[in-house]
């Protein structure tokens, strides 16, 4: 039987010219916690691109090595990047069943990427994925509206607020910025 894993809460937020990236550490296999920081921010394409993963970490990283690749294959074009990583993951039969989501920012873009062929930018600049992804969409909305904190305090604060409510996420954050 293949263990379910629910282990994530991906957050970025685009703001005044700024983008941020946070993620926490947990990794939860059924009832379980296996792992308290865990690290699902990564740093692509010589340091310009930033990648969260919600999903199997298996196919996340695999994932993540063919959008890497597709950034070296159109010279750091993100978009670009991003579409056709989506088409390939949707019509190859062995992608297709990667399960994952991909989150991509850079100083331009902010991108939720999905095995059905998804290439989606926020209207607001803030996305959300994984088990308490809704609940740091919601504080990050509040606190980007109401506040004047950094878009790195409102992911970091974001994520604390999700890890109170989702029993799969923990208060062990990291954030990073481009």
């Amino acid at each position: 039987m293949k263990p379910f894993i629910s282990s994530t809460t991906i957050l970025s937020v685009r703001k005044g010219g700024h983008v941020a990236i946070g993620g926490d550490g947990q990794v939860t296999m059924q009832a379980t916690v296996v792992k308290h920081d865990a690290k699902k921010i990564r740093r692509l394409y010589h340091d310009k691109v930033l990648v969260g993963f919600a999903g199997s970490s298996a196919d996340s990283f695999a994932l993540m090595e063919r959008f890497d690749a597709k950034l070296e294959q159109y010279q750091g074009n993100v978009l670009r990047s991003a579409h056709e990583l989506a088409r390939e993951w949707r019509t190859d039969k062995v992608l297709r069943r990667l399960e994952s989501l991909l989150v991509v920012v850079d100083k331009q873009h902010s991108f939720l990427i999905s095995g059905s062929g998804d290439v989606i930018e926020p209207d607001d600049g803030i996305i959300g994925i994984g088990s308490g992804g809704s609940y740091a969409v919601a504080a990050a909305r509040a606190l980007a509206k109401h506040t004047p904190l950094s878009v790195k305090e409102i992911v970091a604060e974001s994520l604390n607020i999700a890890a109170d409510i989702c029993v799969y996420t923990n208060k062990n954050i990291k954030v990073e910025e481009v």
